[in-house]
């Protein structure tokens, strides 16, 4: 046991943990080019090992095609780092108040790795378009999709089955909760290439119902893609099951949206629509956009700021709120931060960047702690030296 803390807390640990960050740093960059930020945090930085290889769009990528370098993810570091800090805490130091300051600045440094963890584990980002003079009560995920089946039959409010679309395996079948129905996936596309099928060929689909019947609609399945700005068309065909048997196969798309007219599957006297769509996050209030500028310098059109004036309507009328959202002051309501993100539809359209990170004041106490440190442990030295000049 001795030997195992003298190595997690040795100095020379902690110099080999730091020359892999900053090696996981450096080809993690590398690979951003091709694969996207997104991707990349995932790969890198939200894992226990990561193996990089050279892309294909590289220049000596037929020279150095077989290289393949392995690196230890970003959670093992951190996870290692940790321990190792800990480690060194409980074999090396001693709770004195000479050494109160290097005390503050390693629980910044671990309430900074507890603050990026919680962040990764817990964090949810999605966006929130807005017309203006229009409200809105739910935020969208754009790198996540949902199979829904809605129930409108109710006068005052919708019923709204989700099943996340990573339940969505060939040849699963899941039983949809407070319903009749189950849903047997034929198949599941992460991204494909949708349209119709040209005057006089024939269309191959397992589709039986809905729209890819109706439409001739054909299905072209695609490498999945990660880049900034770009959206993956997931698709799938599910057969829908009811109590006697199928009800029929659906070809559902995330680009088969409000544009078009609505699946509905009937069992009885009652019936659903059916429909794959982005991941939906609904609040029990509604953001209204009450005006959205987009300024640009003087005769040119480069804009030097975007910013949002809404209203929050909440269930509980004590709680509405004005705010003026734009660069660097979001708003913080409920739990949950909108940012100013973007515009579209001819500046009449803002898209708010809505995060809701548990974790988000952790980064900013352990700054403040591991300032403070370095301050108390400068001070403590400073005196010290004084008190020594003094005293000759």
């Amino acid at each position: 046991m001795k030997n195992l803390f003298k190595f997690f807390s040795s100095l020379k640990l902690t110099v080999v943990l730091l020359a892999f960050s900053m090696a996981l740093i450096f080809f993690g960059t590398l690979a951003q080019v091709d694969t996207g930020i997104w991707k990349t945090q995932k790969d890198y930085f939200e894992s226990f090992l990561v193996i990089y290889s050279v892309p294909q769009q590289a220049a000596l990528y037929d020279y150095l095609h077989w290289l393949h370098i392995p690196l230890p993810g970003g959670y093992a570091l951190g996870g290692l780092l940790f321990i190792n800090l800990i480690a060194a805490h409980i074999t090396r130091f001693k709770m004195t108040w000479k050494k109160s300051g290097i005390f503050m600045v390693h629980f910044g440094l671990i309430l900074l790795l507890l603050g990026e963890l919680m962040t990764d584990l817990l964090s949810v980002e999605s966006q929130m378009p807005v017309d203006e003079g229009g409200r809105s009560n739910y935020s969208q995920a754009f790198r996540q999709n949902e199979l829904v089946l809605i129930d409108r039959s109710h006068p005052d409010h919708d019923t709204i089955h989700a099943i996340p679309s990573k339940l969505l395996k060939a040849g699963k079948t899941i039983e949809v909760p407070d319903s009749p129905l189950s849903i047997r996936t034929v198949s599941y596309y992460p991204n494909a290439e949708i349209g119709r099928a040209t005057n006089g060929k024939a269309v191959k689909s397992p589709a039986t119902q809905g729209a890819a019947v109706k439409m001739g609609i054909i299905v072209n399945p695609k490498e999945e893609v990660f880049a900034e700005n770009t959206i993956n068309t997931a698709t799938a065909y599910v057969e829908v099951l009811g109590p006697d048997g199928s009800l029929g196969i659906w070809l559902v798309s995330n680009v088969i949206d409000d544009r078009f007219p609505p699946q509905m599957v009937s069992l009885g006297d009652q019936s659903w629509e059916i429909a794959l769509r982005f991941t939906r996050h609904y609040y029990p209030f509604e953001v209204e956009l009450i005006d959205f500028k987009h300024d640009k310098y003087p005769g040119t059109e480069i804009p030097f700021n975007y910013s949002s004036e809404v209203k929050v309507h909440h269930n509980d009328s004590s709680k509405n709120q004005k705010a003026l959202i734009y660069m660097n002051h979001p708003l913080r309501y409920e739990g949950l931060t909108f940012f100013q993100a973007s515009f579209a539809n001819n500046d009449k359209t803002s898209i708010f960047q809505v995060v809701r990170n548990p974790g988000w004041v952790l980064p900013y106490i352990s700054v403040l702690l591991m300032g403070l440190g370095m301050i108390v442990q400068f001070g403590i030295h400073f005196f010290k030296f004084l008190d020594k000049q003094s005293s000759k």
